[in-house]
Order: structure tokens, then C-alpha cells, then sequence
């Protein structure tokens, strides 16, 4: 809320209270004589506290400075409102009809520092409270940017990281076959306008995930006439279903990669995923081979990447689990309500 309708506000709310307090006192004609100077210095209080001295000192954790001044104000405040009107008899009531009893009215100058007091300290609290509020909401702004810079930091890893190994396969297949190198170009490029496009989203239709996959393992197929051991398993409710992009993809080409899967033998790659309603399960599995894989210069950045995407898009909503024994598995259930 904006400095000037957070004045305005209190201002109508203390000209209320004292027109309640002139109702109390039976509309005397000498209650504006007594107060009109109180009403005017303090609304040049909340002035200055609201545009000044709360923005400048309070805010800014300057808690001395801005008491040593505040206090003071206040009271000089009710000095001065309370040496304008007249001075009502000794014993006399301020309010109130002439036949009552007679009542010892407080001094004009208590009366006048106890409604300053409570003037001051309320837009204290109404500054300190806002100040908290639009802290909160730039901290919350912060951190949303914060998110999404990363997100796209990384995916601007995946994405080159499929782009290298899609056209080292197209490189090691133009050397073997040109009519396989033709489709392979073919599924690459399926595969780019997906990474390129729909990888932009947020979250993007599970189906295009599911065709980015199938892509994936027909190009990694047509490099050989051989037969690989790849089975790629769905059972799926809705496939129109959003997550997030990219998520699966770089557990399957970790699969492929440490597999041994292109010397044929037993080596096996097997893929399953499940939708049902909400709840989403992966599942790959993939023999080890004896001789480890050779690195990259991109240092395998891709699962520790995926770890991290899934720790910032589904906080407390995915469970990873990882094993490795005679074969290498990754499970991962996914909520995506």
C-alpha cells in the first residue's frame, strides 16, 4: 500500500475516534476549542512518522536515533496541544451535563500524551507490519527467480549434453549406412524441436516426453543392425498429463552409456513407466558392464543434474531411489498433484 493511502487511513480513523469522543461529550461547542489543536499536531505526528522518521530510522534498524527523536515528539506534541484552550475549574467535568456530581478531570496534558501514545505506536505497528509484509513477498520474489534461473542453467546442461551424443551417433552411423543416417537425422530432428520448443514450457504434456524417448532409442537402434535387448514398457492413464521436461531421459542415456548394451551378449537396457491418475512411476534397469564407460568432457553432469531439477520442481513430491548390484536400477515415483 502506497505511503499516502496509508496516511489518509489513519488519518479518517483518528478523525472518527474523536468525533465519537465529541458524541461522548454531548457536542459541546467547547470540545474543538479544547482538542482542535491536538487534532492538527497529530496528524503532523503521523505525518512525519509515516513519511519519515519509521521509513528512514525505524525500518532501517536505526531503533536509537529513531526513539531519541519519536519520544520526545510525542510528548512535545501534548505540551503544546494541551496549552491551547480554555482551562475548565478545578473539580469541574470536562463532559457531561452541568447537574451531575462533580468529576476531577485528568490534566488536558495526560489526556492529550496518552492519544498522541496511542496515535504513534499504532502506525508503528501498521509501518512495521507492512515493511514485514512486502519484505515477505520480495524475499518470496527473489527466490521464485532464484528457481527458475537455475532450472534454466539446467537445462542449458541437459539439453547440449543429448546434442553430442545424438550427432556422435550420426557421425559413427554416416560412416556404416546412409540410409540409416537419413532416419537418424530425422529423429534428431523431432528430438531438437522438442528440446528447443516445448522444453521452454514449465511442464509439458507427458506424451511428448514419452516421444522424446521412443526418438532417443531408435536413433541409439539404428547404429547397428544387431538386435539390442531395449524394451521401453507403458501403461498409461492420461498421457496429456504436464511434467516437467526432460526429467527421464538422462537416467535412459545413463542406462545405454554403462550398459556395455553395444556388445549385444546378455547386456539389456529395460524401461518401464506407469501413470495412474496423479502418481507416475520410472523404472530403468541395465546390466554393468565390465569395462567402464568412458567420460566425456562434459563430466556426466546429467543425473546429478536430474537430482536437482527434481529437488527444486517436486519438493516432498518424488521419491529417487537408486541401487546397484548385479544390475544398475532407478525407480522414481513422481506425484504431480
Amino acid at each position: 500500500m502506497h505511503l499516502l493511502k496509508r496516511y489518509l487511513y489513519q488519518v479518517l480513523l483518528w478523525l472518527v475516534v474523536w468525533s465519537l469522543l465529541w458524541v461522548v461529550g454531548n457536542t459541546n461547542s467547547g470540545f474543538l476549542a479544547d482538542n482542535g489543536a491536538a487534532i492538527i499536531l497529530q496528524q503532523l505526528l503521523l505525518f512525519a512518522l509515516i513519511y519519515y522518521t519509521a521509513p528512514l530510522l525505524l525500518i532501517k534498524k536505526k531503533y536509537i536515533l529513531f526513539f531519541a527523536i519519536t519520544i520526545p515528539a510525542i510528548i512535545l506534541t501534548a505540551f503544546i496541544a494541551s496549552q491551547f484552550g480554555p482551562t475548565p475549574p478545578s473539580g469541574r467535568p470536562k463532559f457531561g451535563s452541568p447537574d451531575r456530581p462533580p468529576i476531577n478531570v485528568p490534566p488536558r496534558f495526560l489526556i492529550h500524551l496518552l492519544i498522541m501514545t496511542i496515535s504513534s505506536v499504532t502506525a508503528i505497528l501498521l509501518e512495521t507490519f507492512v515493511y514485514a509484509q512486502q519484505n515477505e513477498k520480495s524475499a518470496a520474489l527473489i527466490k521464485a527467480e532464484l528457481k527458475e534461473s537455475e532450472l534454466r542453467f539446467l537445462k542449458m546442461q541437459i539439453n547440449p549434453h543429448f546434442l553430442f551424443n545424438a550427432l556422435n551417433n550420426i557421425y559413427a552411423l554416416s560412416v556404416i549406412n546412409s540410409e540409416k543416417t537419413q532416419e537418424s537425422i530425422g529423429n534428431l530432428s523431432e528430438m531438437l524441436r522438442y528440446v528447443i520448443y516445448d522444453c521452454e514450457q514449465p511442464k509439458v504434456p507427458l506424451k511428448k516426453e514419452l516421444e522424446y524417448i521412443a526418438n532417443y532409442i531408435e536413433s541409439f537402434k539404428l547404429k547397428s543392425s544387431k538386435y539390442f535387448d531395449i524394451s521401453f514398457s507403458k501403461n498409461i492413464e492420461d498421457d496429456m498429463i504436464l511434467v516437467a521436461p526432460m526429467l527421464f531421459v538422462p537416467y535412459i542415456e545413463n542406462a545405454f552409456k554403462h550398459s556395455g548394451i553395444e556388445k549385444g551378449d546378455d547386456n539389456f537396457v529395460h524401461i518401464l513407466l506407469t501413470q495412474n491418475k496423479f502418481d507416475l512411476e520410472f523404472v530403468v534397469e541395465n546390466s554393468l558392464s565390465y569395462k567402464p564407460a568412458s567420460v566425456d568432457s562434459q563430466g556426466g553432469i546429467g543425473l546429478q543434474n536430474v537430482e536437482k531439477r527434481l529437488k527444486l520442481l517436486y519438493p516432498e513430491k518424488h521419491k529417487l531411489n537408486i541401487s546397484k548390484t548385479t544390475i544398475f536400477k532407478v525407480s522414481l515415483k513422481l506425484s504431480l498433484l
